[in-house]
């Protein structure tokens, strides 16, 4: 196929979102969903590659693996991760870029958009 039909197709199902938190935080969620799983890349103010986890579920078990370590919310990139990878049995890549340490109210957010985005 050529590069054009192929950029075509991965628009079809990409869904670009914008958050702002209550603390003035502004958030990017990019969510691509293929047959086997999905992708998703968080970031703040600028479109950027973080913190990247990858996790795969079958059976209601999921094993996840830290590709690039996080600064500050490794365990919520994981635990995103590994919820989106359970609800699609299957691959969830999970990329978070973040300035500085996220509040609750910031993780709130996000997580909320995210699992409106996999319910759909």
């Amino acid at each position: 196929k050529d590069g054009k039909s192929f950029s075509m197709i991965a628009d079809q199902g990409m869904v670009d979102k914008t958050l702002k938190s209550q603390s003035g935080r502004s958030f990017v969620i990019k969510y691509v969903p293929v047959s086997n799983g999905c992708i998703i890349l968080i970031s703040e103010d600028s479109d950027q590659i973080g913190a990247i986890s990858v996790s795969i579920s079958s059976s209601n078990k999921s094993n996840t693996a830290k590709v690039i370590s996080s600064k500050y919310d490794s365990i919520f990139i994981n635990t995103i991760s590994e919820m989106v990878s359970r609800m699609k049995n299957g691959i969830c890549i999970t990329s978070l870029y973040s300035l500085k340490q996220l509040t609750l109210d910031d993780m709130k957010i996000i997580m909320d958009q995210i699992r409106d985005l996999t319910r759909a």
